[in-house]
């Protein structure tokens, strides 16, 4: 058969295409690279012309992700009736309604990325989300200084910073899916990912300056959904 000659930017989504549904189905440590060639359909060669190894691939897979996420909050971000803790309260809600969507994708990286060898990776990802990311935050945060109801005399590092106390939890879910495999209750382990997520949100509030309550961080469903399937005792 003729050899196919496709443009590298079609090629290159193909690859990301056949990675996500290998780590959404048998997850990112038992698929190879010889996994993602097979279902690609393409030589070694051309895997190594897009990605010089699979963490890197992971890390472009997640920048593709985040970026796709930010399409589905432009309804947020442009709604012109939503002052901007409604608008931050909103772009929250849509981020847990993703995840609930996204929980398989989000297990399978978990199952991965907190384990001790795979900090360089974990670091990698998040400098690939993280400036897709934070503009988008510090818009909602600039507008909330504007209107006097944020004290964030800097947005953007002030949404570096939310980011990053946000990235506590990633910690903390890896933590609790481990101790679930382990044999602890999924009733316990949402519990303690439940208090953990309201001092989070405390955190946020105490960041922007507003009061108590004033913010919904993290809620139980979101939670609930990284523990779908898994057993309970």
């Amino acid at each position: 058969m003729p050899r196919i000659v496709k443009h590298p930017e079609v090629r290159r989504s193909e690859l990301l295409d056949c990675a996500q549904e290998l780590f959404f189905t048998q997850g990112y440590e038992r698929t190879t690279i010889g996994d993602i060639i097979a279902r690609a359909g393409v030589s070694k060669g051309g895997f190594y012309h897009h990605f010089t190894a699979k963490e890197e691939l992971l890390e472009a897979l997640s920048a593709r992700l985040a970026q796709e996420s930010l399409a589905r909050f432009e309804d947020v971000l442009a709604a012109p009736d939503l002052d901007a803790l409604a608008r931050l309260n909103a772009f929250f809600a849509r981020s847990r309604q993703i995840k609930i969507e996204g929980a398989p994708w989000l297990r399978a990286t978990f199952d991965a990325l907190f384990k001790p060898e795979n900090a360089a990776l974990y670091h990698r990802i998040a400098g690939a989300v993280n400036p897709v990311i934070v503009p988008v935050l510090a818009r909602i945060l600039a507008q909330g200084q504007a209107e006097g109801v944020f004290d964030v005399p800097d947005p953007v590092a002030a949404a570096e910073i939310v980011l990053q106390v946000g990235a506590t939890m990633n910690g903390t879910m890896g933590r609790a899916i481990a101790a679930v495999e382990s044999g602890e209750s999924v009733e316990a382990a949402t519990a303690g990912l439940a208090a953990r997520a309201r001092f989070v949100g405390t955190a946020v509030e105490r960041i922007l300056g507003v009061p108590q309550g004033s913010i919904r961080f993290i809620e139980p469903d979101t939670l609930a959904a990284m523990f779908a399937g898994r057993r309970s005792t």
